[in-house]
């Protein structure tokens, strides 16, 4: 096998769930085609997480093979919202939001793909300005009965529970994105197998000839759920060094190498080695984690962040000292300030009654000293220049003004 097959080996099948028309697509990428594949992300919050690069990997390894990469950023899919992975309606978002959360999505992108040669487009060009008519040709293509017998939908009707009109349409609007940009290839979650055979369907109904489809698994969050920003369980890619290597610290060692498998390049061969490692007990999980977490922060900052973020790691969690560099914060004024107040406020926790449940939980502390649950309010002379420490990655250093 040569260099190329066995790219184009790897690419059919690390981290892939299913490929549609598996024998076509080999075919065409071994004979060389500048093939166009497709990638449609909507945005539904600001970050761009590893769950998402899962797909925009597979993304740049067409890219490497010399297809055409079509990325498409969903301004317009994203208004009306997509409950494939969903047990219940998604609500809309108003422009604002949408305009807001995908306003770095290209340069996000750019972490994993070269932009320079992608071909980029918002789905607003073509979606926006359809009239009942054409809407109405594309519906004519799918039966009621299709869409409800998939089974997060069928659950939802089963419960009783509400199942709008406009999720039908979702489908749709995805499918006729391939159309208007007549892709070769699909890539999408395998929450996305519906949505990506609409286009199938659409584009045959458009003397097309209809796109493979190559579906990519989903990976965990930091909490052992499908990473999803509606759950607030992601690792994102604009996430800081340090910040991103904790949190890749925290997963699950039986996620290790689904990480390493789907979300990294580290050849297959070392991944091999490394689970085999773990399995018989010649390797630590936690020295692989630490080469998955510095690995990614690597992809993502570059060599010195990732060797940086590993010497604050192990600095202030396996030794458990005081990192030497870390931010300061004035209580309210320079004058005194309740605890919970203040660590809501400087963005430790999200609420006052965030704050009240990690101090109960004994996750705060000043100095090394366990916070209790109480109305403690900070004083220049208890506190001033003392280290508040909450949860396993904050550190703030407490300073009057």
């Amino acid at each position: 096998m040569d260099e190329r097959e066995r790219k184009i080996d790897e690419l059919l099948t690390r981290g892939v769930a299913e490929v549609i028309g598996l024998d076509h697509l080999r075919s065409r990428l071994l004979a060389g085609e500048r093939l166009r594949v497709k990638l449609g992300i909507d945005p539904t919050s600001p970050n761009i997480h590893l769950g998402r690069s899962v797909a925009l990997l597979k993304l740049r390894d067409f890219q490497e093979l010399g297809c055409q990469v079509v990325f498409i950023v969903g301004n317009f899919t994203g208004l009306i919202g997509d409950t494939s992975d969903k047990e219940s309606e998604r609500p809309m978002l108003d422009q604002a939001t949408v305009e807001f959360n995908m306003g770095s999505y290209f340069e996000q992108a750019g972490k994993v793909l070269d932009m320079e040669s992608s071909e980029r487009h918002f789905n607003a060009e073509w979606l926006r300005d359809l009239g009942y008519q054409e809407i109405g040709e594309q519906a004519d293509a799918f039966s009621l009965h299709e869409f409800i017998s998939r089974e997060n939908i069928r659950k939802r009707l089963d419960a009783g529970r509400r199942v709008s009109l406009r999720e039908v349409l979702y489908p749709l609007m995805q499918g006729y994105d391939s159309v208007q940009v007549r892709a070769d290839v699909e890539v999408g979650g395998t929450d996305q197998r519906f949505n990506i055979l609409a286009g199938r369907t659409l584009q045959a109904r458009y003397d097309q000839e209809p796109q493979d489809v190559l579906t990519v698994n989903l990976i965990p969050g930091t909490d052992g759920r499908k990473m999803s920003s509606s759950w607030g369980n992601t690792v994102n890619l604009s996430d800081e060094p340090n910040d991103m290597l904790g949190k890749l610290m925290s997963i699950p060692d039986e996620e290790i190498v689904t990480y390493l498998v789907h979300a990294t390049r580290v050849p297959m061969a070392d991944v091999t080695v490394m689970e085999s490692g773990m399995k018989d007990g010649s390797l630590n999980p936690r020295d692989a984690k630490m080469r998955l977490a510095k690995e990614i922060v690597r992809m993502y900052h570059g060599e010195g962040a990732a060797a940086a973020a590993e010497e604050y790691f192990v600095t202030a969690f396996s030794k458990r000292e005081i990192p030497s560099e870390i931010p300061e914060w004035c209580p309210t004024y320079g004058a005194n300030e309740n605890l919970e107040s203040f660590i809501a406020r400087i963005g430790l926790a999200k609420s006052k009654t965030e704050a009240r449940s990690k101090i109960s939980q004994g996750g705060v502390s000043i100095d090394g000293d366990r916070a209790e649950v109480g109305t403690l309010v900070l004083t220049k002379e208890l506190h001033d220049g003392k280290v508040l420490k909450v949860g396993k990655r904050g550190f703030v250093r407490i300073v009057f003004c």
